[in-house]
């Protein structure tokens, strides 16, 4: 794989990652204070997004071979360790704080009587995630315009 190929694809399953991220931190300040129902029935819209987990493998990949190609040039490497470090990152606070939120509410299908501290856990993990997809494109984008002296 080329270095031009490596960043094309980090760079874009990067940024195919956070569009639905994003889309969860900008719905996040009108769904935090939704009643029960409201917010059951809300949930509903994200019924098959778990098929975007390819798009994060994809982002994981690229930027590791990424990485591997450019290890002899060090700002592009120390960028694209950043970047993946983000992606990492983003994984861990989905299976430690979102996933579990799932799997307790059979993926939002009930509401167990605890369910504003799962909403709270899945709302603000999903911003967390949002703001590391972010940082994990700008440090893509970054060491693809970095130039080596």
């Amino acid at each position: 794989m080329s270095v031009s190929a490596a960043r094309f694809a980090a760079i874009l399953f990067t940024a195919l990652a956070l569009g639905p991220a994003l889309g969860h931190l900008l719905e996040l300040p009108n769904k935090i204070e939704l009643s029960r129902d409201d917010y059951l029935t809300v949930q509903q819209i994200y019924r098959g997004w778990a098929l975007l987990g390819f798009v994060v493998v994809a982002a994981l990949v690229s930027t590791i071979a990424l990485a591997i190609i450019v290890r002899h040039r060090v700002r592009e490497l120390t960028l694209a360790v950043v970047a993946l470090a983000c992606i990492v990152g983003t994984q861990i606070l989905f299976w430690i704080f979102t996933y579990p939120a799932n799997r307790e509410t059979k993926n939002w299908t009930l509401l167990p009587e605890h369910w504003m501290a799962l909403r709270a856990q899945w709302e603000y993990s999903h911003g967390a995630s949002a703001v590391l997809n972010l940082i994990a494109l700008i440090a893509l984008i970054s060491c693809a315009l970095v130039r080596q002296k």
